[in-house]
């Protein structure tokens, strides 16, 4: 009496690697976000342009899909879009830039020293809680309506989440870590490079990733409150001119870039630290 191969039929025969000796569902996992992303833009897109004309929507109100488009495209020939695309990223950049070091800078200073907490977080609080509207016309008072009030503002609203991050990332280290340290005497750069910048970098980089989005939000409100160069003053102009679909246009090139942003970003987070879970679970 023979017995029957079954080895088609093993739920095992599933979970076999795939070629390259990957799983299904590791290159499912791989890939799943560039095959959902543009159907799922293209649904919104589908639906956009059903809404707008089942309904008879007004292009003053919503224009179509393909308006919107022809705009960008007319946009991306200007060469006072690209001027003001300038203005835009140079503010995210600068200000995003200082805020990684006055967030950084804070938060070690903070995550050190409880006394120095206590003082400063009352203030630092203040900066947050208090409407960043009512904020930027002071800016505009001291620094004018150029480039720097809107780099304070990034500044302002992009350093919080930095500076939370290092703090935690400071604590994070334990004190039985810190005493092996001391007993094996190493130097101040062994325990830096070993000890301090393994721990902290993780969450350091974590809080930038956020603070990425909030940067492109402090440049566009801005521009937008009290400006006359950059993408977020383009969208005032823009919609002053009833050109609602160049405003939707504009609107949507700020998105793009700020996708873009974030990616780097959150792809430098997976670049410089690895082997921490935060990277190999993303």
């Amino acid at each position: 009496m023979t017995m029957t191969n079954r080895d088609d039929a093993s739920p095992v025969r599933s979970m076999a690697p795939a070629e390259g000796g990957r799983s299904l569902r590791e290159l499912l996992d791989t890939y799943l976000t560039w095959i959902t992303t543009p159907l799922l833009l293209l649904a919104f897109t589908a639906l956009w342009k059903l809404y707008v004309v089942v309904l008879d929507i007004s292009p003053f109100m919503l224009p179509p899909p393909e308006a919107v488009a022809l705009a960008l495209v007319e946009l991306l020939q200007e060469p006072f879009f690209w001027n003001f695309f300038r203005i835009t990223v140079t503010e995210i950049l600068v200000g995003f830039g200082l805020a990684v070091v006055v967030g950084a800078g804070l938060g070690i200073l903070l995550g050190r020293s409880k006394l120095f907490e206590r003082i400063a977080s009352p203030f630092i609080v203040a900066s947050q809680v208090t409407p960043k509207v009512a904020l930027m016309p002071l800016f505009l008072l001291w620094m004018g309506f150029g480039m720097q009030s809107k780099i304070a503002m990034v500044v302002l609203l992009s350093f919080f989440p930095v500076m939370k991050a290092t703090i935690l990332g400071v604590r994070s280290i334990g004190s039985e870590q810190r005493d092996l340290f001391t007993v094996i005497r190493a130097p101040v750069w062994k325990r830096l490079l070993s000890l301090d910048v393994p721990a902290v970098l993780p969450y350091l980089l974590t809080g930038i990733e956020t603070a990425s989005v909030l940067a492109v939000t402090g440049a566009i409100v801005g521009e937008y409150l009290g400006g006359n160069e950059g993408l977020g003053a383009m969208v005032v102009m823009t919609l002053n001119a009833m050109r609602v679909d160049q405003m939707f246009a504009t609107i949507v090139a700020l998105a793009i870039f700020g996708f873009l942003f974030y990616a780097v970003i959150a792809s430098i987070r997976k670049i410089a630290v690895p082997w921490h879970d935060s990277a190999q679970n993303d």
